[in-house]
């Protein structure tokens, strides 16, 4: 096969993959999974901070397969919602700390200088793709694909308000699964999913998962707690 019959069949696959509800909403999330534990590995704090922009493209990549996100955004009742689920959340997060509450605990990604100082570039970066790509990407695996997909297979078709508690308990424990602090992903896989199925559209949790993140972001880089990263 030439070169350009390969790009072409490259590029026809690529395309076809946009227009598959599962990959588009797997591929993201999988891609960042497999950036945290290479940044792990190789302990680069380039990986860390240039995840997010290379998991926002794909996203742009995928978008036009994101329905859901096309919708209207959360009316001001929902988004008080969201608001006030989210902070709750951080507030879980940093104020559940025990031991039994923690699978492990690792140094984190440390955004300081070498004096001490937080060093405001790599904070600001790192908080950027935190508040505003993770939210976007977990919520349309978690939410959109995972919680409606256990519900019935055809997951497109499934209204939020229709999920059922199986799908909701499975779902909450693996995303809880997901994170070092277990018992704060359990309560912000139930409130996430919470304000998703009562509000049924998808940018409440969003908005919800994006407050928890830009907080406690904000709180590490003022407290420089960096394990919580």
């Amino acid at each position: 096969m030439s070169i350009p019959a390969a790009m072409s069949k490259l590029w026809s696959r690529l395309a076809h993959s946009r227009r598959d509800p599962v990959v588009a909403r797997a591929a993201p999330f999988l891609l960042f999974i497999v950036l945290v534990m290479l940044a792990s590995q190789l302990q680069s704090p380039w990986i860390v901070v240039m995840r997010a922009p290379v998991i926002a493209l794909l996203l742009v990549w995928f978008w036009a397969g994101y329905g859901e996100l096309r919708a209207p955004l959360p009316t001001p009742a929902h988004g008080s919602l969201a608001a006030i689920a989210g902070f709750v959340v951080f507030l879980i997060w940093i104020g559940v700390d025990q031991d039994w509450a923690v699978f492990s605990r690792t140094p984190g990604f440390a955004a300081a200088l070498p004096d001490g100082r937080t060093d405001w570039i790599w904070g600001l970066a790192r908080l950027a793709g935190f508040a505003l790509v993770v939210p976007v990407m977990e919520e349309l695996f978690w939410r959109s694909l995972v919680l409606r997909w256990i519900e019935r297979h055809e997951f497109l078709s499934v209204s939020p308000r229709s999920v059922g508690l199986r799908a909701l308990v499975i779902t909450t424990a693996l995303f809880a699964l997901e994170h070092e602090r277990w018992f704060a992903g359990v309560a912000a896989g139930l409130v996430y999913a919470g304000v998703y199925m009562r509000s049924g559209s998808l940018w409440t949790p969003i908005l919800a998962h994006a407050i928890t993140n830009a907080s406690l972001g904000i709180w590490i880089l003022y407290t420089q707690n960096w394990q919580l990263w």
